[in-house]
């Protein structure tokens, strides 16, 4: 019946057009024949073309405003919702009150992403426990490399970090913020590595070495070590250099994928779930990025679809000018907070090298942006990385009529940002990227699935940003 009563709807709506027709072609040629009477015949034609033609084109304009509002537009939100649920994972409910001139389309469409969930859930359990064991293992893991008194880098064999420790990461936080998948050499002299590393190949045995940074301000007793039949190698800096005390917490942070998979080559051709992001937002002293200045950066990245944790930047920026306080009362921060921050050049630098070999993302990118591009000359500093921006990849899966906003898409793609975090550079950073991390499966869904579609897609909604800024 209620297949039934869709297709009633939609015969009503062809019997509307044709009625409204016939009335106004009617009307017209009523209008037309007392014109004729009077005016003369050829003056009765014009006028009952008029009317018809300009009661014709209103009609189709009415019958396409009932359309859209009660077909097209639900059938696109309903599409939307459906792909949530499918490929971000989360339970959206459906606009069923939005979708009710669909007839069983809603329903039907629920009734078959609830089962999805259903066995999705039932999956997730699977993996929840196997995931726990790894977990253990990671711990155990750890805790073993916790009692090596060295700080611990593994390189895949392009020579690009695979996996590196606490101990690690504060002395390469000495040269650069420490990067999964970011060359060996952004650190060392590549000649000195690459001597030691074909040392390392010759003999098949540990190889002693001084690792000087690229710029030669820093220097390590360091060791690689041979991985045996697996692939890449191990360098080992004294623990001396390192700078962590004893008893501090020292994580691990690796993907082990990178051993088998290349380094980056064309960003614009890999899949996204490949492509690596750095999702950042900053805190400024005004909304005129040719006038005010930056006084927070956040930043996190992404690789393989997930946040990577513990790679991340949250400074404060010196403005060397006073905050205004209608600035203060959005973000809270006042000038005591920044007045012994390093400058912008420092934070612009350090997020340059943070974001090497991957794409920027932020929402609303032009306004940040713009800020980092008016230095960028003075600093030295080239940003020609890859943009996205999460408002037109939101017009691209929602359409153009949704709310863009952060907020808006948090709501949607359920994810939370805590209120001490609204309106803080990291807070709003995490996140974007998590709202991208669950876009990315959707963008793939749709067909975009490399970074040149994607952009392509995003460049016929550019209007949005113009109008947002």
């Amino acid at each position: 019946m209620t297949h039934l009563s869709l297709r009633l709807r939609i015969l009503l709506f062809f019997v509307l057009m044709a009625l409204g027709g016939m009335a106004i072609v009617a009307l017209a040629l009523v209008a037309g024949y007392r014109s004729a009477l009077t005016d003369g015949v050829s003056s009765g034609f014009t006028l009952a073309a008029v009317i018809a033609g300009f009661g014709l084109l209103g009609l189709a304009t009415a019958v396409w405003f009932l359309f859209d509002e009660n077909v097209a537009k639900p059938i696109e939100k309903l599409a939307a919702t459906l792909r949530v649920r499918a490929h971000a994972g989360v339970a959206t409910p459906l606009d069923t009150h939005a979708a009710r001139y669909l007839g069983d389309l809603a329903p039907a469409a629920d009734a078959v992403t609830t089962q999805l969930d259903t066995t999705t859930l039932d999956a997730a359990e699977l993996v929840a426990i196997e995931t726990e064991a790894l977990s253990d293992e990671k711990n155990r893991l750890t805790a073993l490399l916790s009692e090596i008194p060295l700080a611990i880098v593994l390189i895949g064999p392009g020579h690009r970090i695979v996996l590196y420790d606490g101990q690690a990461a504060t002395a390469l936080v000495q040269i650069a913020p420490p990067r999964l998948n970011a060359s060996i050499f952004e650190y060392f002299d590549k000649a000195t590595v690459l001597a030691a590393h074909d040392e390392l190949v010759k003999t098949d045995r540990e190889t002693a070495f001084e690792a000087t940074s690229a710029k030669g301000e820093v220097s390590f007793a360091a060791r690689l070590k041979p991985l045996g039949a697996a692939r890449g190698y191990m360098m080992l800096i004294d623990e001396a250099h390192s700078h962590l005390a004893p008893d501090a917490a020292r994580p691990l942070t690796y993907d082990f994928d990178l051993l088998t998979a290349s380094g980056p080559s064309d960003l614009m051709q890999l899949p996204m779930d490949r492509v690596p992001f750095v999702v950042f937002d900053s805190e400024t002293t005004g909304l005129l990025p040719h006038i005010d200045e930056i006084i927070q950066l956040g930043a996190v990245r992404v690789l393989r679809g997930e946040i990577v944790p513990g790679e991340e930047i949250n400074r404060f920026v010196n403005p060397g000018r006073p905050i205004p306080p209608a600035s203060t009362k959005v973000h809270h921060i006042t000038d005591d907070m920044v007045a012994d921050a390093p400058p912008l050049q420092a934070v612009a630098t350090e997020f340059n090298h943070f974001a090497r070999d991957a794409v920027i993302v932020a929402h609303n990118a032009p306004f940040d942006m713009a800020f980092l591009h008016r230095r960028s000359k003075d600093f030295d500093l080239s940003w020609k990385h890859p943009i996205l921006d999460t408002v037109l990849l939101s017009a691209v899966l929602f359409g153009t009529t949704e709310n863009h906003t952060l907020d808006a898409l948090c709501a949607r793609l359920a994810v939370t940002i805590p209120d001490h975090l609204r309106h803080t550079a990291l807070g709003d950073a995490q996140a974007t990227a998590e709202v991208l991390c669950r876009m990315v499966p959707m963008l793939k869904s749709r067909g975009f699935d490399t970074l040149q579609k994607v952009i392509e897609q995003c460049q016929k909604h550019g209007r949005l940003l113009e109008d947002l800024n």
